[in-house]
């Protein structure tokens, strides 16, 4: 196990690594500058950005600029955003945490349902509901988030007023203690609602198809042969089996929803990472980028890593195939 983990957490390293330098090259071959846009349109001084552009380092050739980056990241410094003049670390990890309440929430409720769901629809196939809710997953599925989010604004905020339609809380009660908590959660439904509908989808099918394909294996029909339960059967064999590739979905989707969860945070005017990260590009604020792109690689190096070890818990063959 040791030996299985090590080789992933090198092979992650290796993946940041590449992730951090391939981001690098794409974001400085990005047309635009960002020196020239912090420094607008109207009456440019050029002096002012050949200042600029020396004080953060953009007159180097690129290769120093990605060392010296590479270089201050061991030293706990991610860079200065440009546009703001904060530190990158200190504004990341202030939108960080609305992010992760609002991609867990939505994660773990998609997770859920779409799993659950999954598994009824294929212990009754044919039937009219597992057809109804195929329908439903597709309509979903082809259904894009910020559509979605506009329309829950429109009918359960303008028109219905039971929910706020932009962000994280009340700015004028400024509630403390429990009621902040309520306040928060109040503002959290919609938005997690909209992300949710569009990843349960993944997790039904998947949950779905896993556990009929694992239904039809031969050790299954020679449990049902030898007159084992049902009931046992799907608890102790089939979901075992089955759940496998939904472990890979969720650890897949909760590494890049950070990202993907961007649209849903501008439609609903939510202080995260994602809406954060838009704005970086549209400034092409360099540090920041880099900045959000590392958190996104190792997130989704992590969660590869922790995929792989519940992998091995759940079916332990996999570690001792790796030892070979």
């Amino acid at each position: 196990m040791k030996s299985y983990l090590g080789k992933r957490i090198v092979t992650a390293v290796l993946c940041v690594f590449l992730a951090l330098l391939f981001n690098f090259i794409i974001i400085h071959a990005a047309p635009g500058n960002p020196i020239r846009i912090l420094a607008g349109t109207d009456s440019v001084n050029e002096e002012m950005i050949a200042e600029l552009t020396q004080k953060y380092g953009l007159d180097q050739p690129a290769y120093i600029q990605f060392f010296r980056y590479v270089g201050n990241l061991f030293k706990g410094d991610m860079g200065v955003s440009i546009y703001t003049g904060q530190p990158v670390a200190d504004e990341i990890i202030s939108k960080l945490g609305p992010t992760l309440l609002l991609c867990l929430t939505s994660s773990i409720i998609a997770l859920i349902l779409g799993t659950l769901l999954g598994i009824f629809c294929a212990r009754h196939v044919g039937s009219a509901l597992d057809s109804f809710l195929g329908s439903i997953s597709y309509l979903f599925d082809s259904t894009p988030s910020f559509w979605l989010g506009l329309m829950l604004i429109l009918v359960f905020a303008s028109t219905l007023h039971l929910f706020p339609t932009a962000g994280m809380f009340n700015v004028r009660q400024n509630a403390e203690g429990f009621a902040r908590v309520v306040d928060v959660l109040y503002h959290l439904v919609l938005p997690s609602t909209a992300l949710s509908l569009t990843l349960i989808p993944y997790y039904f099918r998947i949950a779905r198809t896993s556990v009929i394909q694992v239904g039809n294996e031969d050790f299954i029909t020679t449990l049902r042969g030898a007159g084992m339960r049902e009931d046992r059967i799907y608890r102790k064999y089939v979901f075992r089996n089955a759940i496998l590739p939904v472990v890979t979905v969720f650890g897949i989707q909760l590494a890049y929803i950070v990202s993907g969860s961007a649209i849903v945070e501008i439609v609903f005017s939510w202080p995260g990472m994602g809406s954060y990260m838009m704005t970086a590009i549209s400034r092409r604020d360099y540090p920041t980028l880099m900045g959000i792109y590392l958190v996104i690689s190792i997130s989704v190096a992590v969660m590869m890593i922790v995929v792989d070890v519940v992998y091995t818990y759940l079916d332990p063959r996999i570690s001792r195939s790796e030892g070979k």
